[in-house]
């Protein structure tokens, strides 16, 4: 079958390396070569799908169902085998083949319910499945790790962000930089993290009810990991006129649920939410920056 990449994947590697870097040009070949290598039956590419990676629902020649997913390097998907193998299935999809087999960008993964994320629930419902969740991803990394940092991650988006700084988002770039460097000083644990956890990366299970997808794993502090759930729907969370409360709720819930000190998860939060609101305006999002930056000034 032809492997014709989401919209959504093209346009968000092309946010990402707005010149290209020939990876989308190679991605048809690299899937049929995925595929034959392994022997196995496609069922049809996930749509809309991920934004740095296709997704390829398949069978072994068993029949067993199975996901096939190809991401370009800098997506770190090498970093994703590694932090998929250390947690074994404990909180997270499994991971069906070693690095030997793998190849270069090419993942093999249990088959969860693809379309039914945890996002599906009622709100209140959702964020406890998702705090549950993540708790049990958050463990000691394996020992002699080459995973990046939490300093290191938010050191590059921090250069970023002062580029990109103008108008009006400058004071709450400046908060945003005071309160990484505060927050970094004096770091409470070392673990491993999912990276960019929310909502929609928690799918539906058959060995367990709700298991974490697409990790960008990252090594720091359970706080920054559990700032990008804070923000979920942030849509609903504009659109309400409790909004800026129902946000210091759920900082507060959330800190309090999963035993991490709420003036550090807020910090992180309102780090994050400026970070991706000055990037959703560097590629012309405008929308996105307007409802991030705008939750970001509650925090």
């Amino acid at each position: 079958m032809a492997f014709e990449p989401p919209q959504r994947l093209v346009r968000a590697l092309g946010e990402t390396a707005p010149d290209g870097d020939g990876w989308l040009e190679k991605l048809p070949a690299a899937a049929q070569q995925a595929v034959a290598l392994r022997e196995l039956t496609v069922e049809r590419v996930q749509v809309p799908g991920g934004r740095s990676s296709l997704v390829v629902l398949v069978r072994w020649a068993d029949g067993t169902p199975a996901v096939l997913k190809l991401a370009p390097g800098r997506a770190r998907p090498e970093s994703e085998r590694v932090a998929l193998a250390h947690w074994g299935g404990r909180g997270a999809v499994q991971l069906l083949e070693g690095a030997e087999v793998g190849g270069e960008g090419v993942l093999l993964l249990e088959r969860l319910h693809p379309d039914v994320s945890v996002r599906s629930l009622p709100e209140a419902k959702a964020l406890l499945e998702a705090a549950g969740a993540l708790r049990r991803l958050w463990v000691e990394p394996p020992g002699g790790h080459v995973f990046e940092t939490v300093a290191e991650r938010t050191g590059r988006q921090a250069e970023a962000m002062r580029a990109g700084a103008g108008g009006e988002v400058v004071s709450l770039v400046d908060a945003a930089l005071v309160a990484r460097e505060e927050l970094l000083a004096a770091p409470p644990e070392v673990r491993l993290l999912h990276g960019t956890f929310r909502q929609s990366k928690v799918l539906a299970g058959e060995r367990s009810p709700w298991l974490a997808v697409g990790p960008d794993p990252v090594v720091g502090e359970c706080a920054f990991d559990l700032a990008r759930l804070v923000r979920d729907r942030v849509e609903d969370l504009i659109a309400s006129p409790s909004g800026a409360a129902t946000t210091r709720r759920r900082v507060k819930r959330l800190a309090e649920s999963l035993e991490v000190d709420q003036e550090r998860l807020r910090g992180w939060t309102l780090f994050r939410a400026v970070e991706s609101g000055v990037r959703a305006l560097r590629v012309g999002r405008l929308r996105d920056a307007e409802l991030l930056l705008e939750f970001a000034g509650w925090l």
